[in-house]
């Protein structure tokens, strides 16, 4: 076991790390402005937090404001994380694998015992949730930072949970009272509650080990997926199924309550859009009860008399799903833990949730009363992962982040992260980049702020989830309040397919970069003032093909004027557009009110020898084929001398992995016939099953990997004829 003391004075990412201290330590005030505490009450000199990457942040984040000691631990994979960095004091704990390291408990109680740490803090994830931990730590001696593990236990089993729920008043879904131990029992259980139905984890949450099931076939799959997903994230393959409620709000109830009975309440958390049972945005408060201050209430009424029945005292969340058949709402699950989404919460009570954790876990009183806790404002929190949305919708994306630029600059936004620019984002772990949370007055102000937000993101080198993110805010239903868990599945039924533009964007894409291209050519001419004057005439177009137009830009004193003119058209229809000149070629982000319109924020991204340039606009990324009209029509003479007549494309017979990751079984052998659709293999990345299944009927030519071997995206794992 290694030990690293003081790794901040001594570690690489010291100057980064300063400016981030200094930001959260200049906002703490402004944000936390109904965080109560006796000034000279009694801290823990040193905690330790039994997690990684950006909730250790968050926790060291606010003892470091309090003048706490912290310690890290860490794997081999997260040697050089910024949270490690952070820390006063690092542990090495195991290998990249959780169950080698931060569900190691062991490693993790000897760290505790090595550093001497008076309290743990377990974050969110992992084993945030296992009631023996929490035991094993205050066995030691060691103040736990969260719920007694009796609480735990009992709210952890989610059906334990439903009888202690119901019998104090909570209204709770149908489903299993037990584990499901088989296929066979689980189709009796699918047979009285009626398809659709869910699989979900006994222990955990996070989306981690829950599939839908809609048939006996699903059923089955889902059974085997989510086993295998909870083995690998909380260590318990315990499962149970409840019944599915379709076009449900997903609605829950922040709680905070002392080891003195007191307990209250933080309102409520609106948590609607998710895709495969994750949450992908969060607001607080719910718009669902904007005209239903009883509806309201009721749940929050519910949520503190379930966390008083099982003698909770701690930060803990009861989450609800209001069904609009029913008009009623009906108990989930209790997560007994920090939530990710907590931020939200934070920004409209001003209540620092991770402090209070803390201070509850030291013995301290609550000095809230119910009337003391109210809202001010709106805030939404967008779940930025390395994901490409166009794959699956959100298969996730590994590898260094060559470029990363957080738009903390923007009032009214909030960056919680683990990562700076040249981190790593692993298979091993969540894909979680950062939560990026807009506040303000009102819910119009934050998505206008939230907007701007992700159009100023700036990430390189993974692939990101920004383009669907910046997609949801931006559509209809979601900007009026009109949506359900279904949502996505229903806006997007053929998968996300990316920024959908109307013609004017595509013109103004076009626009701005044909002056792009003119400001790299005035660059570099020798004597600008001969050819500043002199209009430059270019074809561009899209690179899908979808739009080619004739380009004349001139420039003017504080702007250049664009005329385009589509090739395609019989029509001649010119648009012109004033593009300022407000820029230079080194800037990353780039922003425009074409024709006193409203702004518009672009990246640029990149520029090649030839002039083409790669724009991203709302997420997406666009690049723009740039020639200059004789250039053009040279280029045009030449393909159309060597024009060939296609040859029929072979179908793809390899089936390759779509990202790297671990190949946890094989369902196909050489030489076996198989069914579109069949299943092939199940290769999990960042603590997700994924099934890979066929594409066409054929033959398996070849296998090429085995069971548990680890391989690269676009490996072919097998061949079919």
């Amino acid at each position: 076991m290694l030990v690293f003391q003081n790794i901040v004075r001594n570690g690489a990412a010291t100057s980064g790390l300063s400016k981030l201290f200094r930001r959260s330590t200049r906002s703490a005030g402004a944000l936390y402005y109904n965080d109560k505490f006796e000034p000279g009450e009694s801290r823990f000199e040193k905690v330790l937090i039994a997690n990684r990457g950006e909730i250790a942040c968050r926790v060291i984040t606010t003892c470091q404001r309090l003048g706490i000691k912290t310690v890290a631990v860490y794997s081999a994979a997260d040697a050089e994380s910024l949270f490690v960095h952070m820390a006063d004091e690092a542990i090495f704990i195991g290998s990249p694998p959780s169950a080698h390291s931060y569900l190691n408990v062991d490693a993790i109680l000897d760290a505790v015992k090595t550093t001497g740490a008076e309290a743990v803090h377990p974050g969110y994830g992992f084993l945030s949730e296992s009631y023996i931990f929490a035991k094993k730590v205050t066995d030691l001696g060691v103040v736990f930072v969260g719920p007694d593990p009796e609480a735990i236990r009992l709210m952890g089993n989610k059906v334990e949970s439903k009888i202690i729920a119901a019998k104090v008043g909570v209204n709770c879904i149908p489903g299993s009272d037990k584990e499901v131990r088989d296929p066979a029992e689980a189709l009796e259980v699918a047979e009285v509650l009626g398809y659709p139905v869910i699989v979900k984890a006994l222990a955990g949450g996070g989306g981690k080990g829950m599939r839908i099931a809609r048939d006996d076939a699903e059923l089955f799959e889902a059974l085997r997926l989510s086993r295998e997903e909870a083995r690998a994230s909380f260590g318990d393959d315990r499962i149970l199924l409840e019944r599915y409620l379709v076009a449900s709000r997903h609605i829950e109830v922040q709680v905070l309550c002392d080891k003195h009975g007191n307990a209250l309440h933080l309102h409520e958390r609106d948590c609607s859009i998710q895709r495969r049972n994750q949450k992908v945005v969060e607001e607080a408060p719910s718009s669902l009860f904007t005209s239903s201050a009883n509806l309201r209430s009721r749940i929050c009424d519910q949520a503190i008399a379930l966390a008083r029945a099982v003698g909770y005292d701690s930060t803990g969340t009861v989450e609800f799903l209001f069904d609009d058949r029913s008009q009623d709402f009906y108990f989930l699950e209790m997560n007994t833990r920090l939530q990710v989404e907590h931020p939200v919460t934070e920004c409209i009570t001003g209540v620092d949730i991770v402090h209070q954790m803390l201070r509850v876990a030291k013995g301290h009183r609550l000095l809230y009363r119910q009337e003391d806790i109210s809202t001010r404002g709106w805030a939404m929190e967008c779940r930025v992962c390395a994901e490409d949305p166009q794959k699956a919708f959100g298969l996730p994306s590994v590898g260094q982040l060559t470029s990363y630029r957080e738009p903390s600059h923007i009032r009214g936004v909030r960056c919680d992260s683990g990562v700076v620019e040249g981190s790593e984002i692993s298979v091993f772990y969540d894909a979680l980049i950062c939560k990026l949370v807009a506040y303000g007055g009102n819910r119009k102000a934050v998505l206008s702020i939230m907007t701007k937000a992700l159009d100023s993101f700036i990430i390189r080198g993974v692939t990101t989830n920004i383009p669907l993110l910046r997609d949801i805010i931006s559509e209809t239903g979601f900007v009026s309040g009109e949506f359900a868990t279904d949502h996505l599945a229903r806006i997007y039924p053929e998968g996300f397919r990316g920024a959908q533009l109307h013609e004017t964007e595509v013109y103004q894409l076009i626009a701005l970069a044909s002056v792009i291209n003119v400001k790299n050519v005035l660059r570099n001419q020798a004597n600008v003032s001969e050819v500043v004057n002199a209009p430059f005439r270019l074809v561009v177009s899209v690179v899908d093909g979808t739009i080619v137009v004739k380009a004349q830009v001139i420039q003017k004193d504080d702007f250049f004027e664009v005329r385009l003119e589509p090739l395609s058209s019989k029509k001649s229809l010119v648009r012109v557009i004033r593009v300022m000149n407000n820029f230079n070629l080194a800037d990353g982000i780039v922003e425009q009110n074409f024709n006193e319109q409203e702004t518009r924020i672009f990246q640029l991204r990149e520029r090649n020898h030839v002039g083409d340039v790669c724009l991203q606009y709302r997420g997406s990324i666009f690049w723009l084929r740039i020639r200059s009209e004789k250039a053009a029509a040279l280029e045009s003479a030449f393909i159309a001398a060597h024009k060939r007549e296609n040859k029929p494309t072979m179908p793809i017979s390899a089936l390759r992995a779509p990202l790297p990751g671990l190949i946890t079984s094989i369902s196909v052998d050489a030489g076996q016939v198989v069914e579109a659709g069949q299943e092939l293999c199940i290769l999990e990345a960042m603590k997700m099953r994924n099934c890979l299944n066929a594409t066409h009927c054929g033959i398996v030519k070849a296998v090429n990997v085995r069971q548990g071997q680890t391989v690269a995206e676009g490996e072919v794992i097998l061949e079919l004829e």
